[in-house]
């Protein structure tokens, strides 16, 4: 059995533990962690059921359910956040997610695999386009976080304005980028694909209805477990002397992004460094483009306004991990020395923000 179905089902006693803790008012660091604890799991399902119904239904239909629900916890948790009204949280877990992909997700998997492999390849021209379209993203949140520090008396509805047209650009890109994987340049993914369906035991034909219904019920699940972890989030940060800026470019990514985190690294010690890098850096680009911008129009509609003018030092840390990112994905070669180097970038930054 792998190390990925292990953690899946035994951590799943933390998804009643949570419960119990929570209607039992066990306190609030035991209902943090607990219910960060059952996250996790619930986050494997989900993208393991995503995975299964995308081998059923074929590789169009799959990749966009791959590019939908690749980041489906993170973006449940910071959708509960918003409403609860933490958009200080939400917008560094934006950063934070952007980053761990880049640095500490890629990063884990070139070190585990380089040690594995001397050297492992990957195709250089899809972590371009992923580079290139990162390189749009931290743009589009860049100019915002200036026009607020540049322009003294710049009013907050000016902001929010600029942000929903940023937004509106940044979907449309993704649905370009999506456009491009899944049928204009899709030769150019199949191996990825390919790959993705070979991960199972043997050629099999996964049941369609079983995993839609764990897919369902994943989502579910997390929903109803963000809003307890929500619910704490604050209090018990504050009880461990942690800002909201760090709660939410390290904690959450952490909690959220443990599906990719251990998909990533399970293809890359199985020399699999295309599919890889490419959940890696999919998963900021999803981020960056879809999730990011969806987050301003819903705070918009539910009454909790966010915009896209972030901490000028996440901005900073951001534009770092894409630079670093690129430079060393660039020659479509990775070892472990690349991925130490990845790490030591995150655990820098870690530092500075706990710091901050």
């Amino acid at each position: 059995m792998s190390i990925k179905k292990i953690i899946s089902i035994g951590m799943l006693i933390f998804v009643p533990i949570s419960i119990v803790a929570e209607t039992q008012h066990w306190g609030t660091m035991t209902v943090f962690i607990t219910s960060a604890l059952a996250i996790v799991p619930l986050a494997i399902w989900l993208s393991t059921a995503t995975e299964e119904v995308a081998i059923v239904t074929g590789p169009s239909i799959g990749g966009l359910l791959n590019a939908v629900f690749g980041n489906a916890t993170e973006l449940i948790i910071a959708l509960v956040a918003l409403r609860a009204g933490l958009i200080d949280i939400v917008k560094a877990s934006i950063t934070g997610t952007i980053i761990s992909n880049l640095l500490l997700a890629m990063g884990l998997s070139m070190f585990l695999g380089g040690l594995k492999y001397k050297e492992q390849d990957f195709k250089p021209i899809v972590a371009r386009v992923n580079g290139s379209s990162m390189t749009l993203a931290v743009i589009a949140i860049l100019l915002p976080t200036l026009a607020f520090y540049t322009s003294g008396n710049i009013e907050t509805p000016a902001i929010e304005k600029l942000s929903i047209a940023v937004a509106i650009v940044l979907i449309a890109v993704y649905g370009m980028t999506l456009l491009f994987s899944l049928k204009t340049h899709n030769y150019l993914y199949e191996v990825s694909l390919s790959e993705l369906e070979g991960e199972g035991e043997g050629a099999h034909k996964p049941n369609l209805w079983l995993w839609l219904g764990i897919l369902v019920a994943a989502t579910v699940a997390v929903a109803y477990e963000s809003e307890i972890f929500v619910g704490v989030v604050e209090e018990a940060t504050k009880g461990l002397g942690l800002t909201p800026l760090f709660t939410g470019v390290i904690l959450l990514p952490l909690v959220g992004g443990a599906a990719e985190y251990v998909t990533a690294v399970g293809v890359a010690v199985k020399n699999n460094m295309d599919l890889s890098v490419s959940v890696a850096m999919g998963s900021s680009l999803l981020v960056a483009l879809l999730m990011a911008p969806v987050l301003v129009l819903v705070g918009q509609a539910i009454g909790q306004p966010m915009d896209l003018s972030f901490n000028l030092f996440e901005v900073v840390a951001v534009t770092v991990a894409v630079v670093v990112a690129n430079l060393i994905s660039l020659d479509g070669r990775s070892n472990w020395l690349e991925g130490a180097l990845l790490l030591a970038t995150y655990a820098i930054l870690g530092a500075a923000f706990y710091f901050q």
